[in-house]
């Protein structure tokens, strides 16, 4: 494997573990030649290497090409003297697809911004990521949401994010606003200038509202804005961003809640998958799209959009002590409220009762457990507060859609 670059790249090197090879090994021309086109300037991508060097450790032993770049950058000029066995890449421009395609190798394409290359992509499933955003305002009884993204047709797969959104906030019935801009190339929009833009059209919207961001880039842009115009987040405003990386989320005032696509994941089914095809195994050019692991919530949504203080009362002990098996007598206890006028109140703020909002947070919980322990299921009922580990089970396949053991399994893949 053959690397460049000193300092922050150094340390990215490090921490994905990367074994180098030089061409001069004795035993070199045994291994499978493979050329990374993946940036290392953005979170996502880092998060598709370490992906990529997981399945390498385990199955590839490959000899491994990779020179640092960033997004955008023309064809490396080694390319075209280059001769191996497969390439990942992250194609971003029409250049970059010609000088990739032009080697004849087997090739596993990361990005989808050219749709028409015949290759085989893979990529997140852009309808559950604004599925997840959406529940997730949804869950915060939000009944205005916006979503702020790309210019149109600048990315496709940006696109097809915000169009999801659109489709699930019109089928919901509530207020949807878009922050939409067309490309112009001639005169391009300063930072001030798109800050400025933005934060007009936040002051226009009806508050609280939950915006979702196209990445966590324009989260980043929207609490900006957010300061610029004097909104309180999450209060009025509440902001939620997609890619989970967790350097622009923790830098965020405040952080920035996101949905974690699990790039890491990607990269290693795009290394299986070019293996594959390096084995001879002919694949469909149709797109491979895996969906979100979730969302990992920070200060950004940390609210609920009502003015009923009554239920805010309620679903503060809910999130606060539902894994130590309340009831939803324990709630109306809390709160002095008769259960019917407290489910009212529970319906007409969130459109949930007392007892789904209790057991919604169990689950998120137990998804919680799943994906950052090796506690036995059992263990994990007991912890969110299920008395028998069939009825979690029960609850969390209706809820999920699968079981507990094969959401453990499909988030470690």
């Amino acid at each position: 494997m053959l690397l460049g670059g000193e300092g922050s790249l150094g340390r990215l090197t490090e921490h994905l573990n990367l074994r180098t090879y030089s061409n001069r090994d004795c035993n070199v021309a045994d291994r499978r030649h493979v050329a990374l086109l993946i940036e290392t300037s953005r979170g996502y991508a880092r998060g598709l290497l370490r992906g990529v060097t997981r399945y390498h450790h385990e199955h590839g032993d490959w000899s491994v090409y990779f020179r640092p770049h960033g997004q955008g950058d023309p064809p490396p000029l080694w390319l075209r003297n280059w001769h191996g066995d497969g390439i990942l890449a992250r194609v971003g421009d029409r250049r970059v697809a010609d000088a990739v395609l032009a080697t004849g190798v087997p090739v596993v394409e990361l990005r989808g911004v050219l749709s028409d290359l015949g290759i085989p992509f893979i990529g997140v499933d852009n309808c559950a990521v604004a599925k997840a955003a959406f529940d997730h305002l949804r869950e915060r009884g939000f009944r205005h949401i916006g979503f702020c993204g790309t210019p149109r047709f600048e990315h496709p797969l940006m696109d097809a994010r915000s169009d999801n959104f659109k489709t699930l906030v019109g089928e919901s019935g509530i207020f949807f606003s878009e922050f939409t801009r067309s490309i112009d190339r001639s005169q391009p929009l300063s930072w001030e200038q798109e800050q400025g833009e933005i934060a007009k059209w936040l002051c226009t919207l009806p508050k609280p509202v939950g915006i979702a961001a196209c990445n966590d880039d324009y989260g980043l842009q929207v609490l900006d804005a957010c300061r610029r115009a004097d909104l309180i987040v999450p209060d009025q405003v509440a902001v939620i961003g997609v890619d989970n990386d967790k350097y622009l989320c923790g830098f965020a005032i405040p952080p920035l809640s996101s949905v974690d696509v699990a790039p890491e994941r990607i990269g290693y089914e795009a290394a299986k998958m070019l293996d594959r095809m390096m084995d001879g195994e002919p694949m469909s050019a149709s797109p491979i799209l895996l969906p979100p692991r979730g969302v990992v919530t920070r200060q950004s949504t940390d609210v609920l959009a009502t003015d009923d203080e009554v239920v805010v009362l309620a679903v503060s002990f809910i999130r606060a002590r539902a894994c130590n098996r309340i009831s939803v007598a324990d709630v109306m206890h809390h709160v002095r409220l008769a259960r019917t006028a407290l489910e009212l109140r529970f319906k007409k703020a969130i459109g949930r009762s007392v007892y789904q909002e209790i057991q919604r947070v169990q689950i998120e919980r137990v998804k919680e457990l799943l994906l950052h322990t090796e506690l036995p299921i059992k263990q994990v009922a007991a912890l969110c507060g299920f008395n028998y580990v069939q009825y979690m089970t029960r609850a969390f396949s209706q809820i999920v859609g699968q079981t507990p053991a094969k959401f453990r399994k499909n988030a470690a893949s």
